[in-house]
Parts: C-alpha cells; sequence; structure tokens
C-alpha cells in the first residue's frame, strides 16, 4: 500500500478534527507547531513536530520560515516526502473530514470541463448558489462565460496532479462573500471534475492532495499577506502543471468546516491583493512558464517575474531557493 500523508498546522489544543483525521485508515498524520502552540500539545497517533523539533532539523527553508506564519506547514510537506510519502494531503484543524475522507485515484477517467474559458467558477457545478471561491476574480463573478454547464462536461482520461476538494457549510470564499452574504452552503455530491490545460480554478490548501512528483508546487510563499498564501501558490503551480503533463481535479465535499474566529475586516484587508491583481498574475504566470523546462525551473521563472512586476518581494525568492535546495536534496537520496 502507497504511504500517504495528511499534514496540518496548530496553534490550538488538538481539536476534534485533528482527532478525526487521526482516526482514518491507512494515513499518517503529521502536525506542525508554532510558537503560540502550547507547549504541552499533544494528540493520539499523530506526528507532531514541535517547534524544538523544527529548529533541529537539517533542512535550508526551517532558516528562513517566519514564525507565527501558515507556510510553516511547508516543514510538514517536506517530512513526508523525506518519510516516503506518495501523496501529500493538507487541511486544517477546523475541517472535520467525513468518515470516508479520501481522495479519487491520480489517473483515470474523469469528466472534464469544455476549453475555451481561461477561468472558471468551480462551485457553480456543485451549486446554484451564488458562492464564489477565494482568488475568484470579482470582475467575473457575474460573467456568464465563468459558469459552468454541467450537460457540457465530457469524459477523458488524465493524470492527475491535484486534487482539490470542497467543504461543507463555511466553504473556502472571500471576506466580500462573508461581509455581503455569508450563507452557508451544502455542496452536491457528484463525481469528480478535470480542468483542461489553460483555464484557472482558484483552490487553496485547505482540503488538497499532491502528487510527490509535484512536491515543488506545494511551496506556500510566505511574504505575501496571509489570505493570499495559498491561493497564489495555486494560481503559480497551474500552468506549470500544465508543462509538465498534469491536471488540476476538483471533487465535492468531504469535510465540513467549523471555522475558527476571524475579523472579517481584517481577511478584506488581507485580501486586497486578489481582487485586485489576479487577472494580471494570470497573464504573468502564463508568459514566464516555459513548456520543456523542469518543474523546479518553471517555478523560479515564475517568482522572479512576480518579483520584477512587484507582485512579491525579493525575499520571497530567498525562501524559494531554500525550499528547492531542500526538494532536489530529497529527491537525490
Amino acid at each position: 500500500m502507497m504511504k500517504k500523508t495528511v499534514i496540518l498546522t496548530s496553534i490550538n489544543p488538538p481539536t476534534p478534527a485533528i482527532a478525526r483525521f487521526a482516526a482514518l485508515p491507512d494515513w499518517d498524520v503529521l502536525v506542525v507547531g508554532d510558537l503560540k502552540t502550547p507547549p504541552e500539545w499533544h494528540c493520539p497517533a499523530v506526528t507532531y513536530v514541535s517547534v524544538e523539533m523544527q529548529k533541529a532539523l537539517p533542512f535550508k527553508t526551517v532558516q528562513h520560515l517566519p514564525w507565527n506564519h501558515y507556510a510553516r506547514k511547508m516543514i510538514g510537506y517536506l517530512l513526508a516526502a523525506r518519510e516516503g510519502a506518495v501523496l501529500l494531503a493538507e487541511s486544517d484543524d477546523d475541517n472535520l473530514p467525513d468518515a470516508n475522507w479520501q481522495f479519487p485515484a491520480m489517473a483515470g477517467r474523469y469528466d472534464h470541463v469544455p476549453e475555451g474559458c481561461d477561468i472558471v467558477n468551480i462551485y457553480s457545478l456543485f451549486t446554484r448558489q451564488p458562492i464564489w471561491p477565494r482568488g475568484f476574480p470579482l470582475t467575473r463573478i457575474t460573467a456568464s462565460a465563468s459558469t459552468l454547464d454541467p450537460a457540457a462536461l465530457t469524459p477523458e482520461s488524465a493524470r492527475i496532479g491535484i486534487w482539490q476538494a470542497l467543504a461543507d457549510d463555511d466553504p473556502d470564499v472571500d471576506a466580500i462573500y462573508r461581509l455581503t452574504s455569508n450563507t452557508p452552503c451544502r455542496f452536491t455530491r457528484r463525481a469528480p471534475v478535470v480542468l483542461p490545460p489553460r483555464t484557472f480554478s482558484p483552490f487553496n490548501s485547505q482540503n488538497t492532495a499532491f502528487r510527490r512528483e509535484l512536491l515543488p508546487l506545494m511551496y506556500l510563499p510566505a511574504r505575501v499577506n496571509f489570505r493570499v498564501t495559498d491561493i497564489l501558490r495555486g494560481y503559480v503551480a497551474q500552468p506549470i502543471l500544465w508543462a509538465a503533463g498534469y491536471r488540476l481535479g476538483f471533487l465535492g465535499p468531504t469535510v465540513r468546516q467549523e471555522r475558527n474566529a476571524h475579523d472579517l475586516l481584517a481577511d478584506f484587508a488581507s485580501e486586497r491583493p486578489l481582487y485586485t491583481d489576479i487577472e494580471r498574475i494570470m497573464d504573468l504566470v502564463n508568459e514566464s512558464v516555459q513548456p520543456d523546462a523542469p518543474i523546479s525551473d518553471n517555478l523560479t521563472h515564475v517568482y522572479r517575474h512576480l518579483a520584477r512586476h512587484g507582485i512579491v518581494k525579493e525575499a520571497e525568492l530567498t525562501l524559494l531557493s531554500a525550499w528547492l535546495e531542500d526538494v532536489a536534496a530529497l529527491d537525490r537520496t
């Protein structure tokens, strides 16, 4: 049986969500702590990576990651890969997994969205409720071209690089949705759906699985606003994914989110680059990916291009370089 690991972060006492993940068969659970995590943190059947353990790790990434930051999850990615995980899944400590929480096969015949649209609102395939994922361009919310018709899907074979599963009750939406509607959502359970190359959709780090071969693309930028981190990762990853011959797929809800307390106005301020820069980011990423370049090289090309255009800071390139050195060292072992 292939080794599979789910990675979470925690600054709180063990939550029901973490306990549920720990009870799942066939998965190892790894939790990365932070300075705010109680020193005595413990949860049965969970590998906990404490602050002191992190400081002792040989990874260069550890030297450059900020404390009290969501991107410290990357330490868990590296540890899982070092321990031989071939599928790396991630979630958060406020997402309660279903009893049969799982991801589909990474290769198979799945329903595909037709080509021809640069970005789609994937939620429109799973609900008729007017709702959109965090990171979806505000200019496209009412655009009919971004809304998907289930009747237009056609089955095709594909190699999946990344699966994103949805979350019920309080799904991943932006602060504008929460401040103006905040209507809970229960998504339809339907067959998985795959996007074709050159069609973007936002995806997050809350209920997501990556092939081990795509470990470089799990890089979480740490020098951007907190609410931008995983969404920017997703936009960067997709054209690199296409160039490497893989696709992004979505499936219905497999977790129920009981969202931790948030200041919605603070979320709104943190998300501002998502409201103003996403379409520009799409263009910049598309134009900087080289079709025949290795995944790690393309990741570097993209972030350098984003830095030249002011989307990320130069300091991001230092952390990225350390991350890619760590990934390359794992690949050599």
